[in-house]
This record gives structure tokens, C-alpha cells and sequence, in this order.
């Protein structure tokens, strides 16, 4: 991946805002709802054309497809491997259960939460469908072919945050399921190295999943769990080059409470282990902007980069550029100037339904990313 040489390069999470059609259409999908596929198919190809072209546009140097043709970053492996099928019910978050009003109330306004139902693990996890891959990555190097961003990543969600979202009904243990996801998602992560692009795997089973699925365990507990799922994502990536992969981090893109949030300091050792160079973490929100100094004292080894969050992903407000500049040049002074890579808290989008964060600011708040990354590079350079 192309790093930051001479200037602070900027990126994101991933996903973005689908045009409104769009996500009329992917909703009604995921519903059981007739929806013509050629026309859909049509507007995913024309909005990832156009989501390059304007990341390109407005200055990110790492751009995705903004996840168009996905329902979710995580529950989209529903639609293309077998195995999945019934309802799951996934308890709420520990920090919304504490705020049940609050909650309900999210709900009724369509906020993003992180719990909802959907289908659960039936059945032995098999590839069903190779086509949805091969039409991301081909409507994706159209894009990149058409607009010549200075690098380019697609997501593809990690084996344990699938075992969070899609309940276990089939496997005789957790671990069982874990490892039958990795099989049949490492040819997913392989394809899409193969295809010239960074892999980005997400990963908030490794913070999220504390107060989420594992909220009935002990640190300890989890710590041990967290560390299987990183040993079997490393398995699932091996011989792929470490300097294509980035991991994404983080504790739920929601506005909730997070006071149960686990501290990234209490995981940070299990991270680093994991083999994607680059490390994607949310350093902006209240509940985690002064985690920067975790990388004082923890240094961020030396075959790493950092892409912090510099931009919050659940707000609307649009940060400053000299605040986001001067979060960049806090964590240039930590870990090094060539060792970041601005980026946002998590995806503006990560689910098709209407996102926190009003579309039009979400482009205002990419806007003042990259205004922020050119003031920080003036002074670090």
C-alpha cells in the first residue's frame, strides 16, 4: 500500500453513503422484496463510479467502492456462502441495556444499533455464489482504471465478526465455526490482493465483541477468545503480503454510551500480532480520543502503520481541519510522520439503512479530513 513519504496520505473506513435509489433497492432486497436485477446491478455500477470519483475528486488518496453493492460490511456473507438461514436474535449491546429508554428510542428513530435479527449459521459454510466478488472487483478496477486514485482497498469482513452477527447453529463449538468461516473467506481476502487492491478485513469482534456477544466473560475470557480469532485470521491471510492488508478496529459505529467499552490498551498486544500491516482504530470519538498515548506506551512496532481515526464517523459535526491536523501531528509525534495515514473512526455506511451521519456532511467531513492532512503535512514536513 502507498504510505506517507512526503505528505500525510488520507483514506476511510469504507463504506459511504449509497445514493438514495440505491439504498431503496438494497433494503427492499434484504427484506424478500422482488427487486429487478439488472437494474440494481445498474445502479451499483454507476454509484461506485461515482463514489471513486468523487473521493478522487475531493483529495483521498485511499479509496474503496464505498461498499455500494453490500447490505452490510458484515452480514453480506449471508448472500454469497451457504449455511445461513433461519433467525438469530442478537442480545443488545451491554452499554445499551444499561439505557434501555435510550435504546428504544434509537429504534424508533432508525438509528444505527448493533443488535438486530438475521439470519444464524444452519448448516455446513460453503461457497453459493461466486459472482458478487467477482462483480465488486470488476466494477471496482473500472472505477480505479477510469480515475487514477493514488491506491485503492476493498473490504471484506474477518471471520470472527461474522461469528458475531450471524449466530452459531450448526457447529459444535464456536472455534468449529470460526475456522469453517476462515476457510471459505480466505479465497475472498486472496482474490482480492490478486486483483491489485489492498484488503482491508474488519475486525470489531476484537473490540465490539466484549460488550456485544462476549459481555458475559471476564477480560481474561475474552482476551483468550480475541487472540483465537486474530490466530485464525493470520492463517486465513497467509501468503499474503502483510504490507496489502489493513485491519480495522473498533467498538461499534453507533452513538451509544460505550461505557463498557473494553480499553484498547487492554488488547492492543493481541493486535499486534495480527499480520495486516496497516491498523485501523478509531481515535476520535469521546469514548476513545485519548487512547493516542496508548502507542507511548505501547509502541506501535516497527513493521506497522497506523491509520487513526482522525474524523468521527457517528456525528455531524464537521471537525475543524486545524483539529484534524492536530490529531494527526499527535499520533506523527508518537509513532513518526511516515507511519500515518489519516483515515476516519469507522464507515459512514455500514449498514444500508440510513445512515448517522447526514450523506451531504459526510463529504463536508472528508472535505476538512483532507484539508486537515495538507495543514499537518506543512509543519511535519
Amino acid at each position: 500500500m502507498e504510505l506517507s513519504h512526503d505528505r500525510i496520505l488520507t483514506t476511510h473506513v469504507g463504506s459511504l453513503p449509497r445514493p438514495e435509489s440505491l439504498r431503496q433497492m438494497l433494503v427492499a432486497r434484504e427484506a424478500g422484496e422482488t427487486v429487478d436485477h439488472a437494474a440494481i446491478e445498474a445502479e451499483i455500477a454507476a454509484a461506485v463510479d461515482a463514489t471513486v470519483a468523487r473521493q478522487v475528486a475531493l483529495g483521498i488518496d485511499a479509496v474503496s467502492d464505498g461498499e455500494m453493492g453490500k447490505i452490510s460490511y458484515a452480514t453480506y456473507v449471508k448472500d454469497r456462502y451457504a449455511g445461513f438461514g433461519g433467525e438469530s436474535r442478537l442480545k443488545g449491546a451491554q452499554d445499551l441495556r444499561d439505557y434501555l429508554d435510550y435504546a428504544r428510542y434509537l429504534v424508533k428513530i432508525g438509528g444505527t444499533i448493533p443488535s438486530a435479527s438475521g439470519p444464524c449459521c444452519v448448516g455446513e459454510v460453503a461457497l453459493a455464489d461466486p459472482e458478487p466478488l467477482r462483480r465488486d472487483l470488476d466494477r471496482f478496477a473500472g472505477a480505479v482504471a477510469a480515475h487514477s486514485p493514488v491506491d485503492g482497498f476493498l473490504n471484506a469482513a474477518s471471520p470472527g465478526v461474522v461469528t458475531v452477527f450471524l449466530d452459531n447453529r450448526h457447529y459444535t463449538s464456536h472455534d468449529a465455526y470460526l475456522e469453517a468461516l476462515a476457510g471459505v473467506l480466505a479465497d475472498e481476502y486472496r482474490q482480492i490482493v490478486e486483483a491489485g487492491f489492498v484488503l482491508q478485513i474488519d475486525c470489531p469482534d476484537l473490540a465490539m465483541g466484549r460488550h456485544l456477544a462476549h459481555s458475559d466473560l471476564d477480560l481474561a475470557a475474552f482476551r483468550r477468545i480475541a487472540a483465537r480469532h486474530i490466530e485464525v485470521l493470520n492463517a486465513a491471510t497467509a501468503g499474503l503480503p502483510a504490507d496489502r492488508l489493513r485491519l480495522h478496529l473498533c467498538w461499534g459505529n453507533y452513538e451509544g454510551p460505550h461505557h463498557h467499552d473494553v480499553a484498547l490498551a487492554d488488547i492492543i498486544d493481541l493486535v499486534y500480532a495480527a499480520r495486516p500491516m496497516a491498523l485501523s482504530i478509531e481515535a476520535s470519538n469521546p469514548r476513545h480520543a485519548h487512547e493516542w498515548a496508548v502507542f507511548r506506551d505501547h509502541p506501535l512496532p516497527d513493521d506497522k502503520v497506523l491509520v487513526p481515526g482522525v474524523v468521527d464517523s457517528t456525528s455531524n459535526f464537521i471537525e475543524h481541519p486545524d483539529l484534524v491536523a492536530e490529531r494527526i501531528r499527535r499520533f506523527a509525534e508518537v509513532v513518526g510522520r511516515e507511519r500515518i495515514i489519516a483515515g476516519t473512526d469507522c464507515g459512514f455506511a455500514t449498514f444500508a439503512g440510513y445512515p448517522n451521519v447526514f450523506p451531504d456532511i459526510v463529504w463536508a467531513k472528508l472535505e476538512s479530513l483532507v484539508e486537515g492532512a495538507r495543514r499537518a503535512s506543512e509543519t511535519l514536513w
